[in-house]
């Protein structure tokens, strides 16, 4: 790898599209460090008839993701349900012991991302931001592609 500037710094991006329940929405204000808005998402994988669910602790980055969080806040405290069309990114595993229980002393695992986008977003089936047609060219959601 050649020495590279500030300007020419090169990024290898991981990224997550799904479709996801936002739950636990909240202001976290750290000891240091600016305070964020964080909410967990829960990602829909798997057959449709047998749907299973990854649970995302996110902090909420996107300018515009994060009005939408804020917009969305009342009915995620109300436990509507409130679906969203999500990307995530920078996904890392973080263990923490369960405090209460039946799990009470156990080693878990959470999994933190950034929420960057929200590209749509229903309350109770009813859409609140529609989808927007995008310029980039995107696999269809919910399609598996083989790697070449």
């Amino acid at each position: 790898m050649s020495d590279l500037t500030s300007r020419d710094r090169e990024y290898f991006d991981l990224h997550i599209l799904g479709i996801g329940y936002l739950h636990r929405v909240r202001e976290i204000t750290p000891k240091r460090g600016e305070p964020f808005l964080a909410v967990e998402v829960s990602a829909l994988h798997g057959a449709a008839g047998q749907v299973e669910y990854t649970r995302f602790d996110c902090k909420v980055s996107g300018r515009e993701a994060q009005r939408i969080v804020r917009q969305l806040m009342p009915d995620i405290q109300a436990e509507k349900r409130v679906l969203v069309g999500f990307k995530l990114s920078d996904l890392y595993a973080e263990t923490f012991t369960y405090e209460s229980g039946d799990k009470k002393g156990q080693t878990g695992v959470s999994l933190k991302t950034r929420l960057l986008r929200m590209d749509w977003a229903k309350v109770e089936g009813d859409y609140v931001v529609r989808p927007k047609v995008r310029e980039e060219t995107q696999a269809p959601q919910g399609r598996a592609h083989a790697a070449a």
